[in-house]
């Protein structure tokens, strides 16, 4: 009984897999309790029918636009500081431990973060978005990405390199994407649609739709 109820609980909610049988009822009663909860805690933080884990923190709540079934789970920082609107697509999951750094220094307004719908990322992911960042539709990602929309200049010899400033090119990954577990990006890069990122990749360049691309610097393996 149980099952089939949550089963026509995640038809409704947009989510297109089958609960495998051999699933024990325990963990599916453990499943809702800890959603009906974090729904509660996502109300009362929000005023909108978003899940939010334990000990998560959210700034400005009015800058950030929330999709149905947004999930941002346990003992995440998530700043909406930004001068474009924070959006979270539908079903879009923030894994536990990760942070959103829109503004990143007093010196420089961010931009912000847009990810797509049905887009997740894993635990202690870093989204340093003060240059900007743009995720697709259907992205699934591991835990420990990184990106960093920013860069800093150093060619004047003359200065500390603190001193003189940043370049902000932005990141921008595609639909139908799979990104490994500690893949880092930088800022500039772009990733194409029905793309893989194998684990562990620098990723500082453009890469167009189809691609497998992976090492330090990331480069294309091959074409799906």
């Amino acid at each position: 009984m149980i099952r089939s109820i949550f089963q026509k609980l995640l038809d409704k909610s947009g989510k297109s897999y089958i609960i495998d049988p051999k699933i024990p009822k325990s963990l599916i009663y453990i499943t809702l309790s800890k959603r009906f909860f974090m729904l509660i805690r996502g109300f009362l933080k929000t005023g909108k029918k978003v899940f939010i884990g334990r000990n998560t923190i959210i700034h400005n709540v009015a800058n950030i636009s929330f999709g149905n079934n947004v999930t941002i789970d346990n003992n995440c920082q998530i700043d909406g500081f930004s001068s474009e609107k924070i959006q979270f697509g539908d079903c879009v999951k923030i894994g536990s431990y990760s942070t959103l750094s829109a503004t990143s220094h007093l010196s420089k307004f961010g931009i912000g973060l847009k990810i797509g719908n049905n887009s997740a990322v894993g635990q202690f992911t870093q989204f340093g978005a003060a240059g900007g960042i743009e995720i697709g539709n259907d992205v699934i990602m591991g835990s420990y990405i990184s990106f960093h929309s920013e860069n800093h200049n150093f060619s004047d010899k003359t200065r500390l390199i603190r001193e003189q400033g940043v370049t902000s090119k932005g990141i921008k990954i595609g639909n139908n994407v799979w990104v490994g577990a500690k893949v880092t990006f930088l800022d500039g890069c772009i990733v194409g649609n029905n793309s893989v990122v194998a684990a562990g990749a620098v990723v500082n360049g453009i890469y167009p739709d189809n691609s497998i691309i992976g090492g330090i610097p990331a480069k294309v393996l091959k074409s799906i």
